[in-house]
């Protein structure tokens, strides 16, 4: 067997467990946090671990959404902003090396994209 296959052998169990251990915890936490502070402040009931693990899941659901369909846009604008900085303090020559590097290794032309933002 190949030493890929023996990696795979030992994270997919160990990737199931974290993500069991996870959604334990989870669910613990809000259990716990509710049954602490609600029944006293508001007088509602207790939760049972299955209610808050729903619970969990609703909030993820209608306040976190379903994940990566914003995350990129926003990922993409710091990553613009920060070297925007790098390249503000970078020299002409600087800059320019700094250009040929990214030809070079991913065939990407910053002026290119640079003028069509003119």
């Amino acid at each position: 067997m190949s030493r890929k296959w023996m990696k795979l052998i030992w994270i997919a169990p160990l990737a199931l467990v974290g993500i069991a251990v996870f959604v334990f915890v989870g669910g613990e936490v809000v259990m716990r946090l509710w049954n602490w502070l609600l029944p006293s402040l508001f007088g509602w009931r207790q939760l049972t671990f299955w209610e808050a693990l729903g619970m969990l899941a609703l909030c993820r659901i209608l306040f976190g959404g379903f994940g990566g369909h914003h995350g990129g846009v926003n990922r993409d604008h710091w990553r613009r902003r920060i070297m925007e900085k790098k390249c503000a303090n970078m020299t002409p020559e600087e800059r320019e090396r700094f250009r040929e590097t990214l030809r070079a290794k991913w065939g990407y032309d910053p002026t290119v994209s640079e003028s069509k933002g003119q």
